[in-house]
Formats: structure tokens, C-alpha cells, sequence
């Protein structure tokens, strides 16, 4: 008997991703290894087109006449409330577990506790003004430059999933989501969803078309730092790292893109 298509590989892992990345009200029909994968290559997907709601939110707070400050701060709250705040949770407690220097066990209880410690407390602190401070630059550009930025940036937070759950990465624990979709993407998707992502890059800054692309490669060259930390430090990823990759990635990628001239 044919499975109805709601339960196929592609819609499932399609579901799983929004599920994942954002608040749009889907259910989830399949959750195992095969939707995981899928819905860890549409990642980036999902991160674009929410970051061009945010764009184009942005553009229409400053259209008003209002600050791009105050359009930064919108965006930031928007992107937090639609992604009901999971990444900035994730970083908090990746930064609270690496920055406890215990050993893998402890630094893995650590980032389990439902409290956040003051490394937690200071990398979410910095990572909303940096990104706050960053849109504002990008925001006072024209419409679609500012637009695709925030598209490119949200993008390659994702994508820096995408390359975290490729094949050869472990998960740190037997259970959790790193379990779920550690390993599950080919090393040939991941490339492909990052090239991808610097394509867009290229119209995200018109005036230096390579400056979009190299923001990205700045951003995922970090990512793959944070990644063999804590592979290293605790045994392979956790939801919390992947979480943690999706605002550092952004933001590096955002900062990148806010240098230079409007």
C-alpha cells in the first residue's frame, strides 16, 4: 500500500524543517534519520525565504521614516519570536557548556540544564547587538540589497547546519536531535547548499559583488571552527551546537555584509 503523500520523504522532511527553523503551525507525520537529512539539506531553503519576510519587514518599518536602528531592533525581535527563540537557547547553552571547561560529561549536563549561566547570558547579549547593529548598516541600503542580506545571512546560518550534520560529524549524545540528524547529509549536498547560499551572496552588496560570497566563507570557515570544538570537547553535535551555529553564522555573515559603504 502507497504511503499518502503527506508521509513521503521529501513533504516529511520538508515539514520537519519548518518545524525546526520556524513557527509556521505544520505537522510532523515522519520524524526519523531519512526526513531528518532531508530536512537538514532544506535548511538553508527555509532560512532564505524567512530571512526575506524579515527584509522586507525591515524595509517597511524604515519606509515610514523610522530609524533603521529601530527597523534593526524589529527585525531582531521578529526573528526571535519566529524562530520562538531555540537558537539563541542553543547558543546560550553552548556557550555556558564549552565555557565551563569540565569534562565532556559535565560540559554535556551543563548545556542540558534548563538555566542559563553567564557565558549563556553574555553571548546572547552580544550576539543581538552585533546582529541589531549590523542590519541597521544593511538596512539603510536600497530595498532589495537590504532584502537579499538578510535572505544571504539567514541562509548561511543554516546552511552552517546543513555542513554540521554532514557525514562523518558524530552526534554527542545517543538520544536528542544531534542524534537524529548527525551524519545525515552527503558531503556533495552540503557543498552544494553553501554554493548556493554564496550565489545569492553575490547581489546582497551591488557596489562589491564579492563581498557577499567572502562574508559567507568567513562565516562558514568559523562555523567549522565551532564544530571541531565541539566535536572535540564533547563527542560530536548537539541540538544546542546546531542551534549555536545558526546565530553565530548569521551574524558573522551580517556583519560581513554591513562593511563597506551603503
Amino acid at each position: 500500500m502507497r504511503q499518502p503523500l503527506a508521509q513521503s520523504t521529501p513533504l516529511a522532511g520538508l515539514r520537519l524543517a519548518l518545524s525546526m527553523f520556524t513557527v509556521v503551525p505544520v505537522r510532523v507525520h515522519r520524524i526519523d534519520r531519512q526526513t531528518g537529512g532531508v530536512a537538514m539539506a532544506l535548511a538553508p531553503a527555509v532560512g532564505a525565504a524567512l530571512g526575506a519576510a524579515l527584509g522586507a519587514a525591515g524595509v517597511a518599518v524604515t519606509s515610514t521614516g523610522a530609524a533603521p536602528m529601530l527597523a534593526a531592533t524589529v527585525v531582531v525581535a521578529l526573528g526571535a519570536l519566529l524562530t520562538r527563540g531555540l537558537h539563541l537557547d542553543g547558543l546560550a547553552d553552548t556557550a555556558d557548556g564549552l565555557g565551563s571547561y569540565r569534562d565532556r560529561q559535565g560540559a554535556l549536563d551543563i548545556m542540558k540544564k534548563s538555566d542559563i549561566g553567564p557565558f549563556g547570558v553574555v553571548s546572547i547579549v552580544l550576539v543581538l547587538l552585533l546582529q541589531a547593529a549590523a542590519l541597521a548598516a544593511v538596512l539603510a541600503r536600497p530595498p532589495l540589497a537590504a532584502v537579499t542580506s538578510v535572505a544571504v545571512a539567514m541562509a548561511g546560518g543554516r546552511v552552517a547546519v546543513t555542513l554540521a550534520c554532514r557525514r562523518g560529524v558524530p552526534a554527542a549524545r545517543e538520544s536528542g536531535l544531534g542524534a537524529l540528524v548527525a551524519g545525515t547529509v552527503t558531503l556533495a549536498t552540503a557543498m552544494i547548499a553553501a554554493v548556493g547560499v554564496g550565489l545569492l551572496a553575490i547581489s546582497a552588496v551591488p557596489a562589491t559583488p564579492w563581498q557577499g560570497p567572502a562574508a559567507v566563507l568567513v562565516a562558514l570557515v568559523a562555523a567549522t571552527g565551532l564544530t571541531r570544538h565541539a566535536v572535540r570537547r564533547l563527542g560530536g553535535v548537539t541540538g544546542d551546537v546546531l542551534g549555536a551555529l545558526v546565530e553565530l553564522t548569521g551574524t558573522i555573515t551580517l556583519l560581513g555584509l554591513a562593511l563597506g559603504q551603503p
